[in-house]
């Protein structure tokens, strides 16, 4: 069974018509995991075979009405499983297995999912390539001599290659977006809170968002529909009620859609290969009758500085309870990333330094805030591409930690603003994937994806 072109909404049709079986998706999936996982190095475990099946044939025995009953699902290994090992794809957490779940995954569960297991990543989601991983890193789907993006690298290959039909991670700085451009695929990033981050290994806690990769855009609003909602367990989580998302696929056009276009996203990093095919798409948007406004985003090129001082300041933090004595292993087993942003992090916080770098980086924060909050008021959503460069070879830039900082570039800005993107296949280049991405304002994830499914028909 071929289902690397089947989506969550056909699969569900197949499967409440009794065409295929919740089993033989299931079954095409570990065949996919069997044939590729060892070349690509997508999944860091997978859920035992017989238990995977045994949950198939359960929700055979249903009439397979939940909304995601029976579907394969792949989790980035920043999400607590129970009983199901988490690693974060380091070797600190190299043997921790959770006795709890992740809220994200029990939703998940109870709508009726399988998780077929949990995929590679950058250790601790540090990194935009996925090489950080203390597991080796993930190849491209489309050439394995190639980086997947990251740092939820394997989720987005484990989509590509057929191991499950959506698969979760995270994005804190692109980290969705990025792995999902490079694998052509759809990745959102919802608003900040949005979805709930119980039961993640933190990263920076003011910036991590739980995301989703997709095929298309209906699968995302139907996984969106699912994952978000307020959490008592997560004071950062936002108290409005979700809407429901699929319900806004129905624009035919962007006939009135304002869409913003910042002359300050127009950097010098972007390769000049992929100009031509980003401005083919910003054409297409319109063709479908969008408003092309050109807005100002003056603090945007400030984003990478501020985000490379704030991130490892949280991260210095939040990595500071692994210190192997209640649970994993010793600080030692920290990679060489993890120990470069801790440093970072430790000297910003640092009495004497603290004003001079954590404090001036917040303003500028603000600032990048204020910067899109005005844009706003001119226009429905702004237009950027997702990743500066191709794919480029395993390791080529291993040694370069300020040009893979640079891999943020587009991205960033978006976190530090705790606003919504949704990114978009755009093409290839060289055979390559390219990707573009759609920003709104906080909670308009229903107008991303009321847009990006006008864009993704043509």
């Amino acid at each position: 069974m071929d289902i690397k072109n089947l989506t969550i909404i056909s699969a569900l049709e197949d499967l409440r018509s009794k065409k295929i079986t919740a089993v033989d998706l299931v079954e095409a999936c570990l065949e996919n995991i069997r044939k590729h996982n060892q070349d690509y190095n997508v999944l860091l475990t997978v859920e035992d075979d017989d238990k995977l099946i045994k949950q198939a044939r359960e929700a055979d025995a249903t009439d397979h009405s939940s909304p995601l009953s029976g579907i394969p699902i792949v989790v980035k290994d920043m999400f607590s499983t129970k009983n199901l090992r988490t690693t974060a794809a380091s070797k600190v957490l190299e043997n921790y297995t959770p006795k709890y779940e992740s809220t994200v995954t029990r939703k998940l569960k109870e709508a009726g999912a399988i998780i077929i297991g949990k995929a590679n990543q950058d250790a601790w989601a540090h990194g935009a390539t996925g090489e950080n991983s203390d597991f080796e890193p993930t190849r491209n789907a489309y050439d394995k001599t190639r980086v997947a993006g990251g740092s939820s690298s394997g989720s987005a290959v484990a989509v590509a290659l057929g191991m499950c039909l959506a698969a979760i991670g995270t994005d804190t700085g692109g980290s969705i977006r990025v792995p999902a451009s490079y694998n052509n695929l759809v990745g959102l990033k919802p608003t900040y809170g949005r979805v709930s981050r119980y039961g993640v290994v933190a990263m920076a806690s003011s910036l991590d968002t739980m995301a989703h990769v997709t095929k298309n855009v209906t699968d995302s609003a139907h996984i969106l529909n699912i994952t978000a909602g307020a959490d008592p367990y997560d004071a950062t989580s936002i108290k409005t009620d979700p809407e429901d998302y699929l319900k806004s696929l129905t624009r035919e056009d962007l006939k009135g859609v304002k869409i913003g276009l910042s002359p300050d996203f127009k950097m010098a990093t972007l390769d000049k290969k992929l100009v031509k095919k980003i401005d083919e798409s910003l054409k297409l948007f319109e063709k479908l009758g969008g408003k092309i406004i050109e807005v100002p985003l003056p603090h945007t090129p400030e984003s990478v500085e501020t985000y490379y001082i704030l991130v490892p300041s949280e991260i210095s933090s939040n990595l500071a309870r692994y210190d192997g004595i209640r649970y994993g292993n010793g600080r030692s087993h920290f990679g060489a990333e993890a120990k470069r942003r801790i440093m970072i992090g430790t000297y910003s916080l640092s009495s004497g330094y603290y004003d001079a770098y954590y404090k001036a980086a917040q303003k500028v924060r603000t600032l990048i805030i204020k910067d899109f909050t005005s844009a706003f008021e001119h226009v429905d959503v702004i237009f950027a591409p997702v990743a500066p460069v191709l794919p480029y070879k395993i390791g080529e830039k291993v040694n370069d930690p300020l040009t893979l900082y640079l891999m943020d570039i587009y991205t960033s800005p978006v976190n530090l603003s705790g606003l919504p993107s949704l990114a978009l296949p755009a093409g290839f280049v060289d055979d390559l994937p390219v990707g573009i991405q759609i920003i709104g304002p906080p909670l308009s994830e229903s107008r991303l994806f009321s847009i990006g499914n006008a864009y993704e028909k043509q």
